[in-house]
């Protein structure tokens, strides 16, 4: 069938037909024996718009007698000086290189046609046209072009490739005229009486497309979509390189301009900035640089700190306030921080610290206060500072309760019931009992961790809810729960910030601190990390020290604490407990619940609380607890202690002590009750109200108390930034696995050259579309979400996994819950954009796709977001040891829900896209999506492979309001999962 209008391809064709001789290859490109650089050489291209016999492009085979210069003038269908198909080559500055040499780019060969086919086993870079020369002649191919030749001179030929192919027009000449030729694509020999038409393809044209790759045209009038490293204008008349500083990817008209730090040489195809990845390295350099100076900075002060003390030498100590010694020609002696005893027998070693105050009276109020020459200066300036946190007459708390009791719900039995007592302000209280007994319970109900159930509680004898004077009441947990990454100084001041009038300075702050550290004899330790129990740095005497510290940091008028001596050696214990008889000498009520005390520790005790079965067995001075049960016909034996004896008797063991009678609990509880009815029968008990002004006053107390919430935030944000700088390797570490998580999944996605969407042309071109390639995009966004979810769940588990016990004693100390929330929040977005860059730039620069650095910046952002929040759950409903594995499993299941495989336009059918849509990763992979496919839109129809994905174009924005949303919506899950756990936690 003859073309109409082959003339003007005859006369074209006749232009540029060959010299000599000349064949198609198996790849559909032309070859041609020439002359070049003073060699014989066979050049092949597949561009059909190029000049064969001018110009150096292509891939060149030397011909196999490179001096038989005579085979030049041989006929057009000589084989007798055939190309060495072997070894490709490319002319580069006028030489001749061999395309397997390893240090050549991808984008320095994109001008060149220099590949070759799978039987060479030859990878090199293909032409403008994305086709493989092979130089192998096709002789079905080379002989239907030798008769196009002929039909060319003889006026009459048939214009395809393919032996007896009969060519399709694909577009009408009035359309033609309208539209002419498709944005993308060369027609060089198109116009209105030399229509498009579609050729059959040859078999490997055909295997080719199949393949997805674009082949040469397999007709003169068929159109040929622009090459990547070329440009075609609109109107597809010219081929032209892309120029330098920009990059033209397959089907551009035009080209685009590369990024800043990009290097774009002349016939670029994609956009490969390296600037991101110098930024990247100078950050790194910039923070190992820091990590290296902090670690000499330190080593150096810890020198600097062991020569002060070494330069100490003996000092003796000048006689001082609370420091002097009985005989006055005697100092004591110093050793840097060891006091040593003088050899003169007569000399006492004075109380040091909050001990100061067992030796003297101590004043609260001010005016006796600076007449106290004889107490310590540290204890002088505690008590200012208690002075200045209360308005109160009277520092300290009493407490009294009647009939009190406490059930949870959905069970028959009470823990606590018909508990009735007082405790003075000022006193020390040891609460006693076996396990099970309810002495935690009753701590915690009368503290108001936990409301009663029945019964009446008083503070200062005014009735009602314990809990709104937490902010007052100071509870130390029998474990230490201090943060290990603070010293000793940081733990104590951050609650000092947190919980101190609202009015005090920084300075003041500081300074409170500093006098509480030397009162609770931590000065020297003050700089040291605080450490955990697996790997300790300070002594746990010294840790309980801290932990105390934390509460008396809020100068509270009350003081509880959870068996403080638990885990201690004697020593420890004794000193732990001591300490706590002296804080009552300021004032401070103090209610500890305490486990087989030495004797020395039950002397310290001012009244005891004895519990059993939930009861009450004994409430009085410890002084008159052994003749109370030598009165109900219990033996205490000589030389021993009497706390073991009262704890085998209230544990149900009494009668290993009374020969004879009732010895069991239950009789003990009902004595101690008809003992307490004749009392309140026979004797007249005034009960201490509080006037109007106390009331007032105490009130006041508590309004002033603690930071206002946005100090708390930015308290709880310096915090844990500290906590992550001071866990530098973990936080390295996370960056190293986010790097090589980006570096992986670039790999995997390098051999893509970038262009990894492939749809149906725009009409009314469908008809040379090669094979469709719609997943390439959705399943490169799966890979991307699946390395975040793996690089960022388990350190997101950690932020919260690891500190909900702090929490809960922050939060039940007044605390505010959402600034603590939110300032730890806050503190991992440097560490997620940290992470994400480190991704992002090594995935981005190895892949190079369409979508921009920055959109993909933001999208891969995000999506750590949605991570981080997402494991934040998990934290709060997991055990700290399960929280990185569900986590991580989590974050599969989010990634693998992306709409890939099944893709959303199946889940559709199904009835369950809003599961998918309820998954960070649809929206992710949408975002991708969107931005991979939308810059194609003037070649491909791109509303088709939307229709078959399932995703909706257009919306990146949306996308990624949306990423921001459920990463949003998952922290306020968490928020409340946060405070679910504490109210939990509060009623165990």
């Amino acid at each position: 069938m003859a073309a109409e209008g082959n003339n003007a391809f005859a006369s074209s064709l006749a232009a540029t037909q060959p010299t000599g001789p000349f064949f198609i290859d198996t790849a559909g490109c032309r070859c041609a024996l020439q002359d070049q650089l003073n060699e014989e050489a066979w050049r092949c291209t597949g561009n059909s718009t190029e000049t064969l016999y001018s110009g150096q492009n292509g891939t060149w085979f030397f011909a196999q007698d490179q001096t038989n210069t005579a085979s030049l003038k041989e006929p057009i269908d000589s084989s007798s000086n055939p190309p060495d198909v072997a070894t490709p080559y490319v002319i580069q500055n006028n030489q001749f290189k061999d395309t397997t040499a390893s240090n050549r780019t991808s984008d320095q060969l994109t001008s060149n046609n220099a590949t070759s086919d799978a039987d060479t086993a030859t990878n090199t870079t293909s032409d403008a046209q994305n086709v493989v020369c092979s130089g192998k002649n096709d002789t079905v191919a080379s002989t239907e072009f030798y008769q196009a030749l002929v039909g060319v001179k003889s006026g009459n030929f048939t214009p395809c490739w393919q032996p007896g192919a009969v060519p399709v027009f694909i577009q009408n000449a009035s359309d033609w005229n309208a539209n002419g030729c498709n944005l993308g694509f060369l027609c060089q020999n198109n116009s209105a009486s030399d229509l498009p038409t579609y050729c059959p393809p040859i078999p490997a044209a055909q295997k080719a497309r199949l393949a997805g790759a674009t082949t040469p045209p397999m007709g003169p009038f068929e159109p040929i979509v622009c090459g990547k490293g070329f440009y075609c204008p609109p109107g597809g008349k010219e081929n032209i390189t892309c120029p330098a500083g920009h990059f033209c990817s397959i089907g551009a008209y035009q080209p685009t301009k590369c990024s800043f730090g990009a290097s774009c040489l002349p016939g670029s195809f994609r956009d490969r900035s390296l600037m991101p990845l110098a930024v990247l390295l100078l950050l790194d350099v910039i923070l190992v640089s820091l990590t290296i100076a902090g670690k000499i900075l330190a080593g150096r002060q810890k020198q600097g700190r062991k020569r002060n003390k070494g330069a100490g030498g003996l000092i003796e100590a000048l006689p001082s306030l609370g420091r002097t010694t009985r005989n006055k020609r005697y100092h004591t002696l110093r050793d840097g921080d060891i006091h040593l005893e003088s050899r003169i027998s007569v000399v006492r070693r004075a109380n040091t610290g909050f001990l100061a105050a067992m030796d003297d009276e101590i004043a609260f109020e001010h005016e006796e206060l600076e007449n106290d020459e004889k107490s310590d200066p540290d204890i002088q300036q505690f008590v200012q500072s208690l002075s200045r946190c209360t308005v109160a007459a009277n520092f300290g708390l009493s407490f009294e309760f009647e009939n009190l009791s406490f059930q949870p719900k959905k069970t028959s039995k009470p823990i606590l019931s018909g508990v009735t007592g007082e405790i003075k302000n000022g006193s020390f209280w040891g609460v006693m009992g076996a396990s099970g007994a309810g002495k935690s319970t009753f701590v915690n109900v009368l503290m108001g961790r936990q409301s009663h159930t029945g019964g009446v509680t008083k503070v200062n004898g005014v009735p009602g809810v314990i809990s709104k004077y937490k902010k007052i009441i100071g509870y130390v947990p029998q474990d230490d729960i201090v943060l290990p990454e603070l010293t000793v100084r940081e733990n104590i001041l951050h609650s000092a910030r947190i919980r101190l009038p609202s009015n005090w300075k920084e300075d003041e702050i500081q300074r409170h601190v500093d006098i509480l550290l030397n009162c609770l004899q931590l000065s020297h330790v003050k700089n040291s990390l605080v450490g955990n129990t697996a790997a300790p740095v300070i002594s746990g005497g010294q840790r309980k020290r801290v932990s105390i510290g934390m509460e008396l940091a809020a100068a509270p008028m009350a003081l509880f604490l959870d068996e403080p001596t638990s885990g201690l050696d004697a020593t420890s214990a004794s000193s732990i407990m001591m300490t706590l008889k002296a804080l009552t000498r300021l004032g401070i009520t103090v209610v500890t619940i305490i486990h087989q005390p030495r004797h020395e520790i039950f002397d310290a005790l001012d009244s005891i609380l004895l519990f059993g079965g939930g009861r009450m067995i004994y409430s009085g001075k410890e002084a008159d607890v052994q003749t109370y049960f030598e009165e109900c016909g219990f033996t205490f034996p000589e030389h021993e202690n009497p706390a073991d004896t009262l704890m085998d008797i209230i544990a149900g063991q009494g009668h290993l002590y009374k020969k004879s009678g009732h010895t069991d609990i239950q009789h003990l509880i009902e004595y101690w009750k008809n003992r307490q009815d004749n009392v309140k029968a026979h004797e007249s008990i005034t009960v201490a109200i509080s006037s109007p002004a106390e009331i007032s006053a105490l009130n006041k107390t508590v309004k002033i108390r603690g930071a206002p919430w946005h100090r708390q935030l930015y308290f709880c944000f310096c915090r844990a930034l500290l906590q992550q700088y001071r866990l530098k390797s973990s936080f390295y570490f996370e960056l190293g696995v986010a790097a090589l998580a980006g570096l992986l999944i670039g790999l995997a996605q390098i051999s893509q050259n970038g262009i990894n969407f492939r749809g149906i042309f725009l009409h009314p071109y469908e008809l040379l579309s090669s094979s469709t390639d719609f997943s390439s995009v959705p399943e490169m966004s799966l890979l991307v979400g699946l390395s975040i979810g793996l690089t960022a769940s388990s350190p997101g588990v950690k932020i919260f996994g690891e500190e909900k016990l702090i929490y809960m004693r922050e939060a039940s100390a007044g605390h505010n819950r959402f600034a603590y929330y939110i300032g730890k929040v806050l503190s991992t977005i440097p560490r997620i954009i940290l992470a994400n860059f480190h991704f992002t730039v090594f995935f981005i620069v190895l892949s190079t796709p369409k979508i921009s650095w920055g959109a993909a910046f933001v999208a891969n952002l995000l999506y750590f977001y949605c991570i981080y929040g997402l494991a934040s759950i998990i934290s709060m409903i997991t055990r700290r040891e399960e929280g990185p594995l569900i986590a991580t499993m989590s974050s599969l299941i989010v990634g693998i829900l992306s709409g890939v495989a099944p893709r959303l336009a199946t889940v559709k059918n199904w009835h369950m896209l809003w599961l998918w849509r309820a998954s960070p990763g649809t929206w992710l992979s949408e975002g991708y999506f969107t931005e991979n496919i939308v810059p194609y839109e003037h070649l491909y129809q791109i509303d088709m492979a939307a229709k078959s994905t399932g995703f909706t174009l257009w919306r990146f924005s949306l996308d990624m309001w949306i990423l921001f949303a459920l990463g949003s919506a998952y922290r306020v899950l968490a928020f409340v999962g946060l405070r679910l756990f504490n109210r939990n936690s509060n009623r165990g």
